[in-house]
This record gives C-alpha cells, structure tokens and sequence, in this order.
C-alpha cells in the first residue's frame, strides 16, 4: 500500500527501485519488487542500504501516515459497498464475506477494476471458505500473473487443491512465522499440504490450539469469524522514539503531553475510563557506550478518566520522579490500563464534578476531528520540537492538506 500511495502522485517512481523507511527514517517497512529485486530486506536499516542506493538509485521516503490512512480508507469504502459484511484487517487487507452472492470471480474482477479506477492502487483478489483459505488465495493471486490479480480457490478440485497447497512453503501461511516455521520443519511439516494433513491430536498436543484451528481452516471449517466491529481495547500505548536523543525534563514533559492526548483521545472514542497510568523513559539500548537507563513507573488514579488534563498531571509527575540528569533519552511512552466503559464506574461522593472537564474534551475532539489533531491542545504540548519524530524524507500529504494538494 505504501508504495503505490506514493507513486499515484510521483509516476516517475513507477519503475525505480523505492521503499518507505519506519519512524525517524530507521528501518525498512515497504518495498517496492524492484527494490525487493535488488535484495533489499524487510526491516532492514537504511544506514546499511546506503552503497546499494547510491549504486541502483533506490529512492527512500519517510512513512507518511496521514497519507496511507486516507488511501486505505478509500479503498476500504469501495470494498465494502460489495458485501454487508466486511473486517478491515489492517491498513492495506480486508476480508469481505461473499457467502450468496453469484459469481463470485467476476465479482473478484469488478472489486479490483474499481479500487484501481476510483483510487489507483492496484489490488489483488483471493477468495476461499474460509480467512486462512481466503488469505491464502490472495498470495497466489500477487505471485501468479495468470490469474490476472484474482484467485478462486473454491472453483479447484480436491486434486487440485492437494497439488496447489503441496508447491506453497508452510512459511507464506497467515500466522506462522520463522521460528514456528523451524518447529514445524522439525515435525516433518514443510508445505500448508502437510499441515493440512497432518495429525490432529499430536498437532494440538504440539503446537496448541491456535495451530489446531489453522489446520481446521485449511480443512475448509471456519474457526476465525469475521469481526466486524472491533472490540474495546483493554490497554492503549502511545509512545514513539524521539528524532534526537533528549537531556532536558521539560522536553520529555513535553513529548509525554503529546502521548497523553493521543492515548485520552483513543479512550474517549470507544467512551472508556482508564484507572491506571504507567509512564516509561528509555535511553538507547543499542549504544552500550552511553549510560544506559530504563525506569518505569505506574500509578492508580484518583478515580477513573479519560481526561486529558487529569491524565495529563499524573504523567508530569511520574517524569519529574523518574528523570535524572547525565543520560540521552531515546524513547518515552504513556500506557492507560484497567480500562471500564464511562457508563460503569463506582461513583465518588468526595470526587469534583466531572461533567465540567467532559464538556471540555468533547469541544477539544470536536475541534481536533474538524481542523486536525492538535489544533488545540494542553499548554504543556508542543512547546519544544526537539523530539519530534524525523520525517526529512516525507512526501506532501497530497490528500488530507489544502495547502498541499497537487496542482494541476
């Protein structure tokens, strides 16, 4: 997805060798063929790709998140006038249920010819009975220009599905990684033919449930339901990895308000409370020649909330109790636990109104969802710039900026 964002709006990046870098320009996370061609890693840093880039002329942009989020929800919004029932998975794949619809290859081909004309992102199609098949469908889809972008696993004989699943390495199954991959390997399991296969009670006995329900979905028995709507998170992290290593107590102060509003904001939005804050200060790990410190600490509160202000208070306090002076701090994160929903928490009689500060934060995220997140925000946030995230490489938010929209 991250590629083909970036090149609907720079053609000349359609055939060169491009990928888009993590946070602060570290790492790897989206490469385009050409670039996986030239060996380019997944993950890899990008200090260690600079003599191959300078060699091949491969092209690097930092993440450019507002971006990929407006596209993929546009693609999102097509996929789903196509079926009622739909999970967006992450930000570049959807299931969609089919069940009683007609043709559903053609169906397959009408998705794909839409998302590319109303968007122009390329997508590639899989169907099967169930997610893990469907999944499946949708890598040989990507790797098989015969299929021209859509795969129907249903339309296969018992044949010919035997001999598909034989020649793909149980490796490219959704949820099996490198080290379940050498577990497996070691239980004479290589190809997703083979786990199918292979024998239900030494598999659970082996590998547990989760892997027991894979082979049922293999076998063409649902186990992982489609879920439609997501359910309440239990925990909310915000943290991130500065641009440049920080020393000073207000800047961390500084960047923690940042945290806080993101995490209060998420709270609000699923109308939850949170009855415990944690806060966490990090030095860079990966630098043993500096002084290395990693404290943490956590605090219930008062009461539950999802104010910011209130919120806001604690974190401050847990930095000032935490900071020391002589040490680069690398990273800072809030994280908000025993998380309720507002509508059920034990009231308190000596406890200050709260619905002054609700009306307060509903103004802020009506303000913030209209004008941009952190339009208006807590006097503590955004003073120092310092710890901002490093983006040298971004390209224009092409979509979500006035000022920013191409011209033509």
């Amino acid at each position: 997805m991250q590629n083909e964002a970036e090149r609907l709006f720079r053609p000349d990046l359609l055939k060169v060798p491009l990928v888009v870098l993590s946070n602060n320009d570290g790492c790897v996370v989206s490469r385009s063929n050409e670039a996986k061609a030239l060996g380019v890693k997944m993950g890899q840093p990008w200090f260690e790709c600079q003599a191959l880039a300078e060699q091949h002329g491969i092209v690097a942009l930092s993440s450019n998140y507002a971006l990929y989020a407006d596209i993929s929800n546009r693609v999102m919004g097509i996929v789903a006038a196509f079926s009622p029932r739909h999970e967006m998975y992450s930000i570049d794949e959807c299931f969609a249920d089919l069940t009683g619809i007609p043709k559903v290859r053609e169906v397959g081909y009408a998705i794909r010819e839409r998302v590319g004309r109303w968007t122009g992102i390329p997508v590639c199609v899989g169907i099967g009975p169930t997610k893990t098949l469907a999944k499946l469908a949708n890598h040989v889809a990507k790797k098989h220009p015969r299929s021209k972008g859509v795969f129907n696993y249903n339309a296969l004989t018992e044949d010919q599905k035997t001999r598909l699943l034989q020649r793909i390495p149980v490796e490219d199954l959704w949820g099996v990684g490198r080290k379940l991959t050498q577990r497996l390997t070691r239980h004479g399991v290589r190809t997703v033919q083979d786990l199918r296969a292979a024998h239900v009670p030494t598999l659970r006995a082996e590998f547990g449930v989760v892997m027991e329900k894979t082979q049922r979905e293999l076998q063409e028995t649902p186990c992982i339901e489609l879920q439609e709507v997501q359910p309440d998170r239990q925990q909310i992290i915000s943290s991130r990895s500065f641009g440049r290593m920080v020393t000073d107590l207000p800047v961390l102060k500084d960047a923690l308000s940042t945290f806080v509003a993101n995490a209060c904001a998420k709270l609000r939005a699923q109308n939850s409370h949170a009855a415990v804050i944690q806060v966490f200060l990090q030095t860079n790990r990966f630098r043993q020649d500096q002084p290395q410190y990693m404290p943490s600490l956590a605090v219930p509160l008062t009461y539950p909330t999802h104010d910011s202000l209130e919120v806001n208070r604690w974190a401050a306090y847990l930095c000032e109790r935490m900071f020391k002076p002589g040490y680069q701090y690398k990273k800072a994160g809030v994280v908000l636990s025993e998380i309720t929903p507002a509508s059920h928490h034990q009231g308190d009689l000596l406890a200050p109104d709260p619905s002054v500060n609700e009306r307060l934060m509903q103004a802020l995220d009506a303000l913030n969802q209209r004008y941009g997140r952190g339009t208006v925000k807590v006097s503590t946030q955004g003073a120092y710039q310092g710890w901002q995230m490093l983006q040298e490489r971004k390209s224009p938010n092409y979509t979500t900026c006035w000022e920013e929209v191409p011209g033509v």
